[in-house]
């Protein structure tokens, strides 16, 4: 990858390698051109006059660090590249003892550990650490090379060597010159100052969902709790400001002036450039920097945790499974990206809530990688779709949270989720389900269903919603709560913001704003709409230029195969919300494929017109179904598409 490097890892790199200028063997100063391997966070991140150019996920050793002959460690320390092998050798070419066989790997499966494609062997520079008799890097064969064991990058699992995908070694390759240094830093523990403690823990990008949360968390555990946001510079999202001060979390100005001596650590996330003030702040007094998905992670070991994954469903289930558990007198805690309209029903902004007990639930994403870290009791792995990464990609990181699964495993019945479930306790509709839905009946309102001779019935629609009950009783019944008792709670389940949720209606047209945002989500919520509707006027704003490239292909299949003849489409422009993203293209570019499709396809040029020309072609029994993420305006969007039709009506009156 050599696009925008994440800002902690390349804030964390260049700590790193400050901090080892002390060790023995080190240079004198910062080299100019640097690799850092980070064991911690199994990556590789390269540093060109002091800054971060790329990052690469690795491989580093199964067995660990350590410079023993035989160990089958992986070296810590300082190094230099001291020789470049298979310049110009075909992706594929297998090398042993630094020699090319002429043998080519093409992506078979082979459970062998094959040398592919370039070598950077390393030459030690600490004498007795990883050079000398018995621990001489270069004479232990310690390379840095390409796998074929690609899809389990991200975690230690080499024998020693550090590995790296194929196109990445090779980009690797071209950067880096004989004689340039790649330091090996050894994993330290991360010590997060008490979140209960007396100092202050400030918050850089409060408004996001996932920030605000554990914000809110940390403040309701009684911890001092502060935070910036440009949405607040600008005077935006009111109330969820309103709320977070209720709470006692005191809102600055992204400026840096909430980082000050008595602020024991900032919190960042992905979306956090270094650019940002209090970033900067931070780095200059010294005052730590902690990822988001660091301290969810001390939660999530802090606690008996109930970590939900999956590529769609994740807010929904872990709401359920919360909802559970509270009626059944368990007094849970939730960290979750969705709102939950429960707790909104308390005046909170519904992501977030600290019980009494030492039960957690939290939402465990995906997209940014993060799901790694966590070690909780029971993982729940939902489903594997194509969304933010590649479903290989994924399936790596959900393995890792099998792994880290302290007591139990819960699993959906997919078949591409089968190499995950041995041992877990599975759910599902078919015969090889352990919780299995049967008598199913779906209505525009809901949804009945039975589990072991007890009948179930649901107040959101949707089979996807079955199923993501079907995983709430499954992680349930891991802790031991009857099947009984997780009746009445389904049955009044309030739901999540933002998930199929009616806005209003007007000249009998409902608006329905939902979260979908991926092909299978996309998929799910017009299959929803269409249960009650003669038409679907569908409404959707892609997210971010990335993700949008990403799954443009997907978007113009699903919306070509979910819509009938009657229905209608109408795509805004992408939302751009800041960043390095390149805008190379416009939604109306996949509306025009989508339209040569035979789908009856319109670009949005903006909301005002969008909301007049849904106003003029709705007719009565109609639903407008409003979907996209990220972005908390399409909610006020949907709501002036109610005002709009309204108003249209009074004026045909």
């Amino acid at each position: 990858m050599t696009g925008p490097v994440d800002p902690s890892l390349a804030a964390r790199a260049l700590d790193l390698a400050r901090a080892a200028l002390a060790r023995c063997g080190a240079p004198p100063e910062l080299p100019a051109r640097l690799l850092v391997v980070d064991v911690e966070r199994q990556r590789a991140v390269l540093i060109e006059n002091g800054a971060a150019k790329a990052v690469w996920p690795v491989s580093s050793a199964r067995a660990g660090i350590g410079g023993a002959e035989g160990s089958y460690r992986t070296p810590p320390g300082w190094h230099r590249v001291h020789r470049r092998i298979g310049e110009g050798a075909e992706e594929g070419s297998v090398f042993v003892s630094r020699e090319p066989t002429g043998e080519m790997w093409r992506g078979e499966a082979r459970d062998d550990d094959l040398i592919l494609t370039r070598i950077l062997t390393l030459d030690g520079l600490e004498e007795g650490v990883n050079r000398g008799p018995g621990n001489d890097s270069f004479e232990r064969y310690i390379y840095l090379h390409g796998t074929n064991h690609e899809l389990l990058l991200g975690r230690p699992v080499s024998h020693g060597c550090v590995r790296l995908s194929n196109t990445d070694v090779s980009c690797l390759f071209a950067f880096m010159r004989e004689g340039d240094y790649v330091l090996i830093a050894e994993p330290e523990d991360l010590i997060i100052p008490d979140p209960k403690g007396p100092w202050r823990f400030h918050y850089a990008g409060l408004a996001g969902s996932g920030m605000s949360a554990l914000a809110q968390f940390q403040a309701m555990m009684g911890g001092r709790v502060s935070g910036s946001d440009r949405a607040f510079d600008r005077g935006e999202r009111a109330e969820l400001r309103t709320q977070l001060e209720r709470l006692g979390i005191e809102i600055m100005r992204q400026d840096g002036s909430g980082v000050t001596d008595d602020c024991a650590a900032l919190i960042v996330s992905t979306a956090v450039e270094e650019k940002v003030a209090d970033f900067a702040a931070a780095r200059a007094k010294n005052i730590p920097i902690v990822h988001r998905s660091e301290l969810l992670a001390h939660f999530v070991a802090s606690y008996r945790t109930v970590a939900v994954s999956g590529t769609s469903g994740k807010s929904t289930v872990t709401a359920m499974v919360f909802e559970i558990l509270e009626s059944a007198g368990r007094d849970p805690s939730v960290i979750t990206g969705g709102d939950l309209r429960l707790l909104q029903a308390r005046g909170l902004p519904g992501n977030a809530f600290a019980g009494g007990s030492d039960l957690l639930v939290v939402e465990a994403d995906e997209s940014d990688g993060s799901l790694v870290r966590y070690a909780p009791a029971v993982g729940v792995i939902l489903n594997l779709q194509r969304d933010h990464k590649e479903m290989g990609e994924v399936a790596a990181m959900f393995a890792v949270l099998r792994a880290r699964s302290r007591e139990a495993l819960v699993v959906g019945e997919d078949e591409n989720l089968d190499g995950l479930a041995g041992g877990a306790l599975r759910f599902g509709f078919g015969p090889r389900a352990d919780i299995r839905g049967t008598n199913v009946e779906l209505i525009p309102s809901g949804s009945s269903f039975t589990v072991d001779d007890v009948a179930f019935a649901l107040p959101v629609p949707g089979r996807h919603n079955v199923a993501n009950a079907l995983a709430a009783i499954a992680a349930a019944r891991t802790l031991d709560v009857p099947l009984a008792d997780m009746v009445a709670p389904l049955a009044s389940f309030q739901g999540v913001g933002r998930r199929f949720q009616t806005v209003g209606a007007a000249r009998g047209v409902t608006v329905i704003d939902d979260f979908a945002h991926n092909a299978d989500k996309i998929a799910a919520a017009l299959a929803t709409a269409k249960l009650n509707a003669s038409r679907v006027l569908a409404v959707y704003q892609p997210h971010g230029y990335g993700p949008t490239r990403f799954l443009r292909r997907d978007f113009v299949d699903t919306f070509t195969r979910e819509l009938r003849p009657g229905d209608r489409l109408w795509m805004l422009e992408v939302f751009y919300a800041g960043g390095t993203a390149s805008r190379d293209f416009s939604a109306a570019d996949i509306v025009e494929e989508i339209a040569e499709n035979g789908v009856k396809a319109e670009f949005a040029p903006s909301r005002a017109w969008l909301a007049a020309r849904i106003a003029e072609e709705a007719r009565a029994g109609d639903v407008v179904l409003v979907m996209g993420a990220r972005d908390p305006s399409l909610t006020d969007f949907a709501r002036e598409i109610v005002a709009e039709l309204d108003r249209s009506g009074a004026k045909a009156g």
